[in-house]
C-alpha cells in the first residue's frame, strides 16, 4: 500500500454520492435568486427596517425616526425591500404604511438570530 505524504492531495471521488448531490441540489437560476435575496439582507439599514416592521406597521417618517436615517434613504431602502418582495405597503389617505410581506420574512430573521446566538 502506497503511503500518502502530507503534500499530496488525495483525490477520491465517490461518484454515486456526487451524482445523488447533483440530482438534489437546486438549479443555478434558483441559486442565483437565493444569493440575490440574501444580498438584500446584507445591509444593516435594511435589517433595521425589517426588524422595526417585524414589530409594527410603520410609515416612512416613523421608520426614519426609529433608524435615525433620512426619509429619502429609507424610501430608497424600502424600494429595494419591495422589489425583493420582503415588504408590502398600503395607503391610508396620503400616508403609506409598510409591513413585512409575509411570515417567511420574520422566520428568516429569527433563524438568522438563532444562528448568531449559537456562536
Amino acid at each position: 500500500m502506497e503511503e500518502i505524504n502530507e503534500n499530496q492531495e488525495q483525490n477520491i471521488i465517490r461518484i454515486d454520492i456526487v451524482n445523488k448531490v447533483r440530482e438534489n441540489i437546486i438549479n443555478d437560476e434558483e441559486i442565483f435568486d437565493l444569493a440575490e435575496l440574501f444580498k438584500v439582507f446584507a445591509d444593516s439599514t435594511r435589517m433595521k427596517i425589517i426588524c422595526a416592521l417585524k414589530e409594527k406597521e410603520l410609515c416612512v417618517g416613523e421608520i426614519a425616526f426609529i433608524t435615525n436615517t433620512t426619509q429619502s434613504a429609507i424610501s430608497h431602502q424600502l424600494r429595494v425591500l419591495k422589489q425583493a418582495k420582503l415588504v408590502k405597503y398600503r395607503k391610508e389617505g396620503k400616508v403609506v404604511y409598510y409591513s413585512l410581506d409575509d411570515e417567511h420574512v420574520n422566520e428568516i430573521v429569527m433563524k438568522g438570530r438563532e444562528h448568531i446566538e449559537e456562536v
